[in-house]
């Protein structure tokens, strides 16, 4: 693998190798179901298998033994709008025309030309659903832009950026067009209740039917609010009451994520479920912004944070677990990107890719048995606000 600076605010990337037979779909020869977990602004450093000295992260250090951990996963952007562009779509988020993070009422929105994983999926004979950040729009839930339904998705409860008033009793998710209203309890533990209330209302409908799941946690990104209990468990190892705030916030994360895996396996499909976590950027600076003062992600051993293109810009936490085909306690050095997600995704289900539009990722199944990925694109990063 080659890393290549060349300019401040731009990265290229690209790997040199031979790629054997890529992995094929699950055992039972069905078409699998995919999990995307994706955090906002958790750092590199962030959880406990990737060496936090005090987060304790037990669920995903479970996932990461029960599958593969990867030691050079990239996010698709430096930022979070961009990031998500690029994950859904496969494109580079500057060619897909979105280059910074999307303030709310703004007139920029992925396009609806713009072909999307859920929407290549439903073709396939998926059925989709989100739980959790949007972030692809100005003009959330209005009739002025596109929405998350007409990204592809079945089912929807969202907001467009952060939950508010913080992640504690939020009151601006939308389910499917519809205002929900106030909520009590915290942001991840009610976009995992929304996902697995989803899960199991299509599995007694539609059994036999293959699913895709988009849960888009806010944690860790500020406003941050955490459990008082988790916060009071982290006040020993902590410098202060915001640092404590932060540690409990990405162990209440780790706790969805695990009360997620539980409803995969009570649903009886986490054997042919391919589960994938990871990060839209690096970790937020403390105090970038005045509000900003429970920012205490990290992304050691790498240099810089969110919105830098250095490593700790994009570089963040990578775990898959799929039992059906991916043996357990795997750590791979191998680069794979989200960029990656919708090209193997269309293998894996046996669809299409979108026709008439460039992709920039490349299907990493090679990686599940070891092999390069073979790009004929360098991944590339370009930022143009990056502060280095």
């Amino acid at each position: 693998m080659k890393k290549i600076l060349l300019a401040a605010g731009l990265v290229l990337l690209t790997g040199y190798g031979h790629a054997g037979s890529a992995a094929r779909p699950g055992e039972r020869g069905s078409k699998p179901n995919i999990v995307v977990i994706l955090c906002d602004d958790l750092g590199y450093g962030d959880l406990e298998c990737y060496g936090h000295p005090h987060i304790k992260t037990p669920n995903l250090n479970r996932l990461a033994a029960e599958g593969m951990r990867f030691t050079d996963f990239y996010s698709t952007a430096a930022v979070c709008s961009p990031s998500r562009v690029g994950l859904l779509t496969g494109r580079n988020p500057n060619r897909a025309g979105i280059y910074e993070w999307i303030p709310n009422g703004k007139q920029i929105h992925m396009r609806a030309s713009e072909i999307t994983i859920p929407q290549l999926l439903k073709q396939a004979g998926y059925a989709t659903s989100m739980s959790g950040k949007w972030h692809c729009n100005g003009k959330f839930n209005s009739p002025e832009q596109p929405q998350p339904d007409d990204a592809g998705f079945d089912h929807w409860f969202a907001t467009h950026n952060n939950a508010a008033p913080s992640h504690e009793n939020p009151v601006n998710f939308v389910r499917n067009g519809e205002e929900v209203g106030p909520l009590e309890g915290f942001s991840c533990q009610l976009v995992v209740d929304e996902a697995l209330d989803w899960l199991d209302g299509h599995r007694k409908e539609h059994p036999q039917q293959p699913f895709f799941m988009y849960v888009t946690f806010h944690e860790p990104h500020e406003p941050v609010a955490s459990p008082p209990e988790l916060v009071k468990a982290y006040a020993a190892s902590a410098r202060n009451e915001d640092e404590a705030q932060y540690f409990a916030n990405v162990a209440n994360m780790d706790a969805a994520v695990g009360r997620l895996m539980a409803g995969l396996k009570a649903q009886d499909v986490d054997e042919n479920t391919l589960v994938l976590f990871c990060s839209d950027n690096g970790p937020e600076q403390l105090l970038r912004f005045a509000h900003e003062t429970r920012s205490y992600g990290r992304a050691i051993p790498l240099r810089g944070m969110k919105v830098w293109t250095t490593e700790g810009g994009f570089r963040v936490p990578g775990i898959m677990r799929w039992p059906a085909k991916i043996p357990a306690g795997q750590v791979s050095e191998r680069t794979v990107s989200a960029l990656d997600f919708l090209p193997t995704f269309c293998e894996l289900a046996g669809a299409a890719p979108p026709a008439g539009l460039e992709l920039d990722g490349t299907s990493f199944l090679p990686v599940l048995e070891n092999q390069t990925i073979i790009r004929e694109k360098p991944l590339l990063w370009v930022y143009y606000h990056a502060i280095n």
